[in-house]
């Protein structure tokens, strides 16, 4: 068990923008040194950004397009093998892979988490 973090102001948490987007396209990811997938993601009047993930245990390219995710889309850009990411998908580490973190039930894409 890890320890408790630590409190944060509610204007710490302000700054992290955490917004819903749709999965509009994916692609292979072969220079990732993990098994990973490209993913671009329509976050509404945010536009669409493109990031990396290593989530390929548990979604197939088919069963991500289209579905809501969250993303941290206020994280500077990041080179990976080439690929910029340009967002932070969110999700949980299990023992069988990541489970993206995603919307009950749909948003506009762009809505920000409350």
């Amino acid at each position: 068990m890890s320890a408790e973090p630590g409190l944060i102001g509610w204007d710490d948490f302000q700054r992290v923008a955490l917004h819903a987007g749709t999965v509009v396209r994916v692609e292979p990811f072969p220079e990732a040194r993990k098994p990973a997938w490209k993913i671009w993601v329509d976050f509404g009047e945010y536009g669409i950004r493109k990031t990396s993930a290593q989530i390929t245990a548990l979604y197939s390219a088919e069963a991500l397009l289209g579905k809501q995710v969250l993303g941290v889309i206020n994280f500077p850009p990041k080179q990976i093998a080439g690929f910029m990411s340009e967002f932070l998908l969110t999700g949980f580490h299990t023992e069988d892979g990541v489970v993206i973190a995603s919307c009950e039930r749909p948003v506009a894409n762009g809505a920000r988490l409350a």
